[in-house]
């Protein structure tokens, strides 16, 4: 099912997306207000939470996958059902304000989820390398690795190390944001992720400062850091720089460059899972948040007089 938790989408990109789910063997549905508006968000903050509730309810669903982030998911997380979570778990993928949404299913259920692209997709930004990341992580049981690639501008930004964790985290500003809040996850022996786009570097600066003061970043195993998109401004201090200065001093591995995140080519890792951060190898491997579908109980032989089953 594909649903709207944050900002509104355009049906064109989702129809792309639908006809990429569909050449995989997948049966995308639009969730009912999949396509509504209301200024900056994708309808009423009821409609977003009732979508999210539907998928999670019901058992044909086997994934949630967001139409695209935005702003809005905050304003519908604790109306999520997490008894319906945790009765029936299924992958969720998006990423950027959909962080929210994962960190509250994370709290809320232990669900690991998946951080890539939304099905408003887009063939630009998101080649066939992208959808291929996208379908391994849906639709294998493989650990995700994922490699440094020296054009990212983040690459420089590293310390040495290995570093093994549950991988949490995802968009910056987000992480950020969910400070204060039920949903801020326990970092200590975590590897942190962390993307963003369009913030300066005084921004990203200030967001490290304030969860470094919190605390939040007390007792991490590592750092994978991902695509800073159009984080440059007018002063002369780039946004590596900031990374540098801000993580270099945790004293636990780091590692730039990694694509994942809002920039051309990402690429998409499961969240909540087991993770190693090596930068000798200059590798992020995450365990994968699927499982295998398990094999179907042969039918058993029919009964004569045979008794109601208790209902499920």
């Amino acid at each position: 099912m594909l649903v709207s938790p944050s900002g509104p989408t355009r049906p064109e990109r989702v129809a792309r997306g639908m006809e990429l789910l569909t050449g995989w063997g997948l049966r995308p549905v639009l969730a009912p207000n999949a396509y509504a508006r209301q200024g900056y968000l994708a309808g009423a903050d009821a409609l977003r939470a009732a979508d999210l509730n539907a998928a999670f309810a019901d058992p044909e669903v086997r994934g949630v996958i967001c139409t695209r982030g935005g702003y809005g998911a905050q304003r519908v997380v604790d109306d999520i059902d997490m008894a319906a979570v945790r009765r029936d778990p299924k992958v969720v993928a998006g990423f950027s304000d959909i962080t929210a949404l994962q960190f509250a299913l994370w709290r809320g259920a232990r669900l690991a989820s998946v951080h890539g692209p939304g099905a408003a997709w887009l063939d630009d930004r998101t080649p066939p390398r992208s959808a291929e990341s996208l379908h391994a992580a849906l639709m294998t049981t493989e650990p995700v690795t994922v490699a440094a690639v020296p054009e990212e501008e983040t690459f420089a930004v590293r310390v040495p190390g290995r570093a093994t964790g549950p991988l949490l985290g995802g968009n910056l500003c987000l992480i950020a944001a969910t400070l204060g809040t039920p949903d801020m996850p326990d970092l200590t022996g975590a590897v942190l992720l962390i993307e963003d786009v369009q913030e300066p570097p005084y921004k990203v600066d200030r967001m490290l400062t304030q969860l470094r003061r919190a605390g939040a970043l007390d007792g991490l195993a590592g750092v994978a850091v991902g695509q800073f998109t159009d984080c440059a401004d007018g002063w002369p201090v780039t946004v590596a720089d900031v990374l540098t200065e801000r993580l270099g001093d945790l004293g636990v591995p780091v590692l730039g460059g990694l694509p994942v995140g809002h920039g051309v080519g990402q690429l998409t890792v499961p969240v909540g899972t087991e993770a190693t951060l090596d930068t000798e190898t200059g590798t992020l491997t995450v365990a994968p948040a699927v499982r295998p579908t398990p094999s179907p109980s042969p039918s058993p032989s029919p009964s004569p007089s045979p008794t109601p089953s208790p209902a499920r």
